[in-house]
């Protein structure tokens, strides 16, 4: 166990991490030169069409050391986008060390700060790694000095490194054997293994990886999930190379994949505990925080005999992704589907995508939203959860609504300082703290209600400060706001899945920009549609969309005037029949459009 390495790396999204795990396995010999590729590890279709890594990717290096000693590495390439946090908390669990990157020409960014505190809390030792250093564009000196500030630590230990050119890849694996804590575990007290991923195979059922803390896990032995209760046989287990290389025995402090014919998704639980069925640990490894989902939105097929397809595609992508929450809700619109918690747009746009790639589920999304907690007069201290707008109380009844909030930490540079400002001033924010990293470089500190940030606040940061701030949240619990429930009708319907609670201030101008957008997107009728935005029973915008015209009159030439005026009449008594019987059909993009009403 002496000679086994556990880390993982962690860094802000484009710092570089994949391309040098891709340098670590080269220099191990891990892949050979044919399997070799840009960014090995991210193998989703998704992951090398954005450039951007989604899930966690554990791999095994073997390694003989300078000086003839033979190790075993297991690495951990980590997501570096605040939405996918939860994946490395999961990876920090299982580890015993990172590699915490900063990219040379850009610096210490936001989620570089939050990933190193995750890290920080789970005991692990930091190797700091200065990358990109071959750019023209690159600041060592100044760049280390942050880091020294920030870690505390010896300007010595900072490896200057170019995952590109592979200079100071030699450094960092003697670092990761010198620096990193060997696994502590004992091999012969009774099985515990942290089960911190798992993927589902058609061919094989679920595939969960583990990383053993205590005892060994062979093949063929009769095992037992602390969570859920059941037993299984340990059909194969093995380690992960770029293929599965299936083993006789895992031993304390290795991680390792088990197969065991199970079919169903739910009977597989992230940060549940592996141990024998005959000689059980009595301590389960304590888990990971759940997870908090931030913005929920409900999916629905679009044809709903697809439901019960659909609640199978969810399962199985929640065992890939343990960060997604769902629940079963029907809509009067869209008719039965789940009501899912996401870590933020990113992720809800992600999972869409995978739906439809990996499961072929074509999927309706609602206006994403957050829960509020409602108190009503009646019973001014039981709560109400309010997940969909329809939830909200009658505002007669209402006592008092409370919302989410949260921290936002924004870094930028000094001359966005202003931008940055009003734009978190413009979405309800309270600046609490800017604090001058360098002479260049600010951190902001905002109080900002969650709802806020939800719609389009990333791309519009990116926008002020020109892709120059990086943005990072966490909750920090309720705070009483004034609300209203903002409904859309057509045709003096209320459409449900477009209605959407909004503080009160700001529901005449988003009630005005949603009407004028569904103007544009739903198509022509034979008869005028009203398209109204109330709260309550005040209608606050109103748009028409106007009826296709066809010339009625035009056989009435000469004659008297009151055979046009009959006709016309007719016409009238018709297209009023028609508009009470007649339904609106709304086009999907309609939908996805009100997210983006400042376009």
């Amino acid at each position: 166990m002496k000679n086994i390495r556990n880390f993982c790396i962690i860094a802000h999204i484009d710092h570089g991490k994949s391309t040098l795990a891709d340098r670590l396995l080269d220099a191990t010999h891990t892949v050979t030169k044919r399997e070799s590729q840009a960014q090995l590890l991210d193998n989703m279709d998704l992951e090398r069409e954005r450039g951007i890594t989604i899930k966690s990717h554990a791999i095994q290096m073997d390694y003989t050391a300078p000086d003839g000693e033979q190790y075993i590495l297991n690495l951990i390439d980590t997501p570096g986008h605040v939405d996918f946090s939860y994946e490395v908390s999961r990876s920090i669990a299982a580890c015993e060390g990172a590699l915490l990157i900063v990219d040379a020409a850009q610096s210490i960014q936001a989620q570089t700060i939050s990933n190193l505190y995750l890290a920080l809390e789970n005991d692990l030792e930091i190797i700091p790694v200065l990358n990109k250093v071959d750019l023209p564009s690159a600041n060592v000196e100044e760049v280390t000095d942050d880091i020294v500030d920030l870690l505390g630590c010896d300007p010595s230990e900072v490896i200057p490194a170019s995952a590109k050119t592979g200079l100071g890849i030699q450094d960092i694996l003697d670092a990761i054997i010198e620096r990193v804590p060997a696994p502590t575990g004992n091999v012969d007290e009774p099985l515990q293994a942290l089960v911190f991923d798992s993927q589902y195979n058609q061919f094989r059922g679920v595939e969960t990886i583990f990383r053993v803390i205590n005892g060994t896990i062979k093949k063929g032995q009769h095992i037992k999930f602390v969570a859920t209760g059941e037993s299984y046989y340990a059909d194969e287990i093995g380690t992960l190379k770029l293929n599965q290389v299936p083993k006789k025995e895992i031993k304390a402090g290795d991680v390792g994949y088990l197969i065991t014919g199970i079919k169903e998704a739910k009977e597989v639980k992230v940060g549940d505990t592996i141990t024998d069925h005959s000689n059980p640990t009595t301590n389960p490894i304590e888990g990971f925080e759940d997870v908090k989902p931030m913005v929920f939105a409900g999916i629905y097929p679009v044809d709903t005999e697809d439901y019960e397809d659909l609640r199978s595609s969810m399962e199985k992508l929640q065992l890939n992704d343990a960060s997604l929450v769902f629940q079963a809700e029907s809509s009067a619109a869209l008719g039965f589907g789940f009501r899912c918690g996401f870590l933020g747009m990113l992720h809800l746009e992600i999972i869409q995508e995978r739906l439809e790639r990996e499961f072929n589920m074509t999927v309706i999304t609602t206006v994403p939203n957050v829960s509020y907690y409602a108190y009503t007069n009646k019973e001014p201290d039981a709560r109400i959860i309010v997940n969909n707008p329809s939830d909200l109380p009658e505002p007669s009844t209402l006592n008092r609504v409370e919302e989410p909030y949260i921290k936002a930490t924004i870094i930028t540079k000094s001359d966005f300082v202003g931008n940055v400002m009003s734009l978190c001033i413009e979405k309800r924010g309270i600046v609490t703290n800017q604090t001058y990293l360098t002479t260049e470089r600010v951190e902001l500190t905002f109080d900002m209600p969650l709802a806020e940030i939800v719609f389009d606040f990333y791309d519009r940061l990116k926008t002020v400060s020109k892709g120059y701030a990086s943005f990072d949240y966490a909750p920090i619990g309720m705070r009483v706001s004034k609300l209203v429930r903002l409904d859309v009708l057509l045709n003096a319907q209320p459409v449900d899945a477009l209605s959407a609670l909004i503080h009160a201030d700001n529901a005449y101008t988003i009630g005005k920009k949603m009407v004028e957008k569904l103007r544009e997107l739903i198509p022509r009728q034979q008869f005028d549609i009203p398209v109204q935005a109330a709260v309550g029973a005040k209608i606050i915008a109103r748009e028409t969309i106007k009826a296709l015209r066809k010339d009625v009159t035009a056989k009435c030439y000469g004659g008297d005037i009151s055979r046009k005026r009959k006709l016309l009449e007719k016409q009238k008594k018709g297209k009023k029949r028609m508009r009470q019987v007649g339904n609106v059909e709304i086009p999907q993009q309609a939908f996805m459009a009100v997210l983006k009403l400042n376009d």
